[in-house]
């Protein structure tokens, strides 16, 4: 009998260091407190600095355009917010979500230089459990797809109804609005765009336990799916962009790097071939983690120009 109190024992162990490593796992990333946004750009890989002066060109003239703070309640009553950028005429709009970490106001700094000369009001969200938006545990798109139908409602209900939505999403708010596709989406929403999105956050986090970690996916995913359930409300493969995006009939433009190794770039190919709306794809070569503005800004703004010239009128 002794080996099998010895292996109850090395069992219990091993249970218990699981558990608390899944916990060190899930508090680190899934918990607005504790995730942050150093650590995110670090594990990304991305070289910021290289495009910083470019940046900051185009924020200066950003935040210097007419803009105002706006707010919702979620479906679970979460306070979010919004900054709006309104052109002259608001009847052509882009919603804008951000990444992992990030916030509205960030992300979309550079782009909105493009979207403003084509005569594009900007709504740039802060997802849940970021920014100045309430909320405790993070949605990775699986809850933010829901919220993105209370910003597109306030789009709609402020510009008309014959307002011309566009979804814009970059990395995690990449992932949103793919989620958001599969949903039964108003008439005004004409097009998605997804640059660098996942597929699930179980894909993605198993992604970076093996490759940045080295570590299985197995037990800290299927322990930290039960602890999301109960904690945050979702499953963390309960809503995935590859397959919410059969369900698609709005068309859609995905973007990628080639030398994303934070989301690979085969998950775009995934979601890609699974697509069942009218489809377009764009690889950047070189580009690491939404980098593929900055790594060609002509190519990037060339399918943009192709694709929304097919779907706005």
């Amino acid at each position: 009998m002794k080996w099998l109190t010895g292996a109850v024992a090395a069992a219990a162990v091993l249970s218990a260091g699981a558990a608390i490593e899944t916990a060190y796992f899930y508090r680190r990333t899934m918990k607005r407190s504790i995730a942050k946004v150093e650590r995110t750009m670090k594990m990304a890989g991305t070289d910021w600095s290289q495009h910083m002066d470019f940046i900051q060109k185009r924020k200066e003239y950003f935040l210097a355009q007419p803009h105002t703070d706006v707010y919702m309640l979620s479906g679970d009553g979460l306070k979010l917010h919004a900054t709006y950028f309104p052109q002259a005429d608001e009847k052509r709009v882009v919603i804008c979500f951000h990444g992992y970490t990030s916030e509205g106001m960030k992300d979309f700094v550079a782009l909105s230089d493009y979207y403003m000369k084509h005569g594009y009001s900007m709504l740039m969200l802060d997802a849940r459990a970021h920014g100045k938006s309430e909320g405790t545990y993070i949605g990775f798109g699986c809850l933010d797809r829901k919220d993105a139908l209370g910003w597109i409602d306030w789009v709609v209900k402020n510009c008309g109804e014959d307002v011309q939505i566009l979804l814009h999403g970059i990395s995690m708010g990449g992932a949103t609005v793919l989620m958001t596709s599969g949903l039964n989406l108003p008439g005004q929403v004409k097009g998605i765009i997804s640059d660098c999105g996942f597929t699930s956050p179980k894909e993605v986090f198993t992604h970076v336990l093996h490759s940045m970690y080295h570590l299985p996916a197995f037990p800290v995913i299927p322990l930290a799916d039960v602890m999301n359930r109960r904690l945050a409300g979702y499953g963390m493969d309960e809503c995935n962009a590859a397959r919410e995006v059969r369900k698609a009939e709005v068309p859609i433009l995905v973007i990628h790097g080639d030398g994303d190794t934070f989301v690979p770039s085969s998950m775009c190919e995934t979601i890609y071939e699974n697509c069942a709306s009218e489809k377009k794809k764009l690889i950047v070569s070189g580009a690491a983690h939404a980098e593929s503005y900055y790594k060609d800004t002509a190519g990037y703004e060339r399918a943009l120009d192709e694709f929304i010239g097919g779907v706005i009128v």
